[in-house]
């Protein structure tokens, strides 16, 4: 398992060739990648900023890949999040998961964004032309949690 906040931006590829290396039991592999979009809830967005408490996020990070260990038989997973001022189109988040089958990869990627996206310590502020403003967790987020039967920070983090 592996988990980075970093300011730096990731190759994809690389990421996946390092998390597949050596590991010849590994069937499938899944993975979400989360880029700025320009717009957010109507307005243009021409910067997010991302912030965090380092170390404290590693370990809810590292927490959620756990949780996930214990939910389904997977073999691996990456976990990449990027903090600091992004532009348009910029990589935020990877998450990727090995298994020896489909099914287990991408019910466990789709359970580690989901609670990352409610539970882990982020907070992100948008640029508009209107000004700045700290971005809420949305209810379709807690939503995805509900599901996989735990409750989100309600907007506390995300």
């Amino acid at each position: 398992m592996t988990v980075r906040v970093q300011t730096e931006d990731f190759d994809l590829s690389a990421e996946i060739a390092r998390l597949r290396a050596g590991q010849p039991q590994v069937g499938a592999v899944v993975t979400f990648l989360g880029t700025v979009r320009d717009i957010n809830e109507g307005q243009a967005v021409s910067e997010m900023e991302l912030e965090h408490y380092p170390g404290m996020t590693e370990k809810a990070l590292e927490d959620i890949v756990e949780q996930a260990k214990g939910r389904w038989n997977i073999i691996d997973a990456l976990v990449i999040h990027r903090v600091g001022p992004l532009k348009a189109l910029d990589q935020i988040v990877l998450v990727a998961v090995t298994s020896a089958h489909r099914g287990e990869a991408f019910d466990a990627c789709e359970f580690i964004i989901d609670y990352l996206k409610t539970q882990a310590p982020f907070w992100k502020k948008e640029k508009t032309p209107q000004g700045e403003r700290w971005v809420d967790a949305r209810v379709t987020d807690d939503e995805a949690m509900a599901k996989w039967g735990v409750a989100s920070n309600n907007g506390e983090a995300q």
